[in-house]
Formats: C-alpha cells, sequence, structure tokens
C-alpha cells in the first residue's frame, strides 16, 4: 500500500508521497511513487502513483520513453489537461496489454495518479486520474487530492488545508497527514518525498526526502501528538452524569 497527497494553493503546489509497497514481518520494499517531468522556463510536471506497481512503473516508463519524441507526449502538450488525457490513454493502454480481455480477475491491475503542474501560458492545476484513465481537476473549493491509504490523514487536510493556505503551511500540514496514516498503517512508512512547486516559476520543484530520524520530522510530529494530548485534556467536560456502577462479583485486589 502507499499514501500521496497534492495540493493546488494560490501560491503553488504541494506534492508529498511516501516510498513503501510492501511490509511484513519479514519483507519491506521501498519504490519511489513522485516522477518528475521538466522543461525549464516551458513546463513543469509531477506525477505521484498508487496501486499496482508494475501498472505505474509502465505507465512512467512509456511516458519517459516517448517524452520529446514525435508521439504524441506529455512534453509536447499544449495544456495540462491535454496532458492528463495522454497519461489516462498510456494508463488504459498498459491495462489492456496486460490484460487484453479482461479476464484476470483474480489480478488487480489498477492504479491511481496524481497529475500536477505548470504550463507556459497557463496556471499550476492539478489532476486525479482514476484506474480507469478518466480524471478529475482540483478547484480552489477543493484543493488537494489523495490515493493510496488515505484515510487516516484525510482529517488534518480537511480541517486545515483550503486555497488560501501557505505553502509553508501546506508542507507541515502534508507531514503531520502521512504521520497519523504511518500511526494507524504499518504499509505506509519512510521515506517520503516532498515536491513545492511556486506559481509560474516554471523550474524545478524544491525536493526534499524526510529520512527516518529527520530532525524537523521528529519535533513536528512530537508537538502535534502533545499538541493533541495537552487539548483534549483541556477539553469541556461533559454535562451528563454517569450513574454509579458495582460489579455483580468480587474484583480481586491482585
Amino acid at each position: 500500500m502507499t499514501y500521496c497527497v497534492a495540493m493546488r494553493l494560490a501560491d503553488g503546489l504541494v506534492f508529498a508521497s511516501d516510498s513503501r509497497t510492501n511490509a511484513g514481518f519479514d519483507q519491506i520494499s521501498t519504490f519511489r511513487k513522485m516522477h518528475v517531468f521538466e522543461q525549464p522556463g516551458e513546463r513543469e510536471l509531477v506525477l505521484l502513483s498508487a496501486g499496482n506497481l508494475a501498472t505505474s512503473q509502465s505507465v512512467i516508463s512509456l511516458l519517459e520513453r516517448r517524452a520529446g519524441t514525435d508521439t504524441a507526449n506529455v512534453l509536447a502538450t499544449a495544456s495540462m489537461f491535454e496532458t492528463a488525457e495522454i497519461v489516462g490513454q498510456t494508463m488504459r493502454e498498459v491495462i489492456r496489454r496486460d490484460n487484453p480481455d479482461g479476464k484476470l480477475n483474480h489480478v488487480d491491475f489498477s492504479c491511481s495518479l496524481i497529475l500536477g503542474g505548470q504550463i507556459k501560458g497557463e496556471g499550476p492545476r492539478l489532476f486525479n486520474i482514476y484506474p480507469e484513465g478518466n480524471f478529475i481537476e482540483a478547484t480552489e473549493e477543493t484543493p488537494f487530492f489523495q490515493i493510496g491509504e488515505s484515510k487516516y490523514g484525510k482529517p488534518i487536510l480537511d480541517r486545515v488545508v483550503n486555497y488560501q493556505t501557505p505553502l509553508e503551511r501546506a508542507y507541515q500540514c502534508a507531514l503531520i497527514s502521512f504521520d497519523s496514516t504511518m500511526k494507524s498503517n504499518l504499509s505506509v512508512g519512510m521515506p517520503l518525498d516532498i515536491a513545492i512547486y511556486h506559481k509560474d516559476a516554471l523550474k524545478p520543484c524544491l525536493t526534499e526526502q524526510v529520512e527516518e530520524h529527520c530532525e524537523y520530522f521528529e519535533t513536528l510530529r512530537q508537538q502535534w501528538h502533545q499538541g493533541i494530548q495537552d487539548l483534549f485534556v483541556g477539553l469541556e467536560p461533559p454535562t451528563l452524569s454517569l450513574p454509579d456502577y458495582s460489579p455483580p462479583y468480587p474484583v480481586s485486589s491482585r
């Protein structure tokens, strides 16, 4: 399993992904889920992937192989919408190739992708591309997308992130979202890949890999944990009165 999140904000874009694919007592594997396509001064594209690893790697490989050729490719599109169409078509192509008749029902070939970035002549855009190859676009009212193991990290994003959130605060929120997810699900793990793109920069993203013992991440997660504990203790107590309860049998003092 994996977890990825991306946000489209007034000041730019924030991307975050983990790198764990298998987790068990005797097997932990890591693969990067963040892939970048760029032409400085022309376009900056970031792809996040979750789901079937063979499918997502094939999709990325085809996109990379075709980039810069005469074939329709992500470096020759006129808009982010057209780029999302090419990525969706490539995903459908890979699934048809690997499961042409759709008969291997016991194998899940699907993967999900988040595509974000900016092409010269339009503003930053963000797309959630479904396993079927179709997609939706982030809006000011819905400024972030998640794929993979999303449920544990969603509450903090819902409460904190909006379109006007500064990039630095969104970066913090992404890290806390991952901390909450890793706290509840061992299939999501370090290291984390982070990319921050400033609107209209049209140059490579600011990237960071957050390792297991990153001092800032450790400080942030401890502050978050202690803050929740302190807040809960300080909440107004309930007004209901619980009845006295005596167990129906003697309780040992041991």
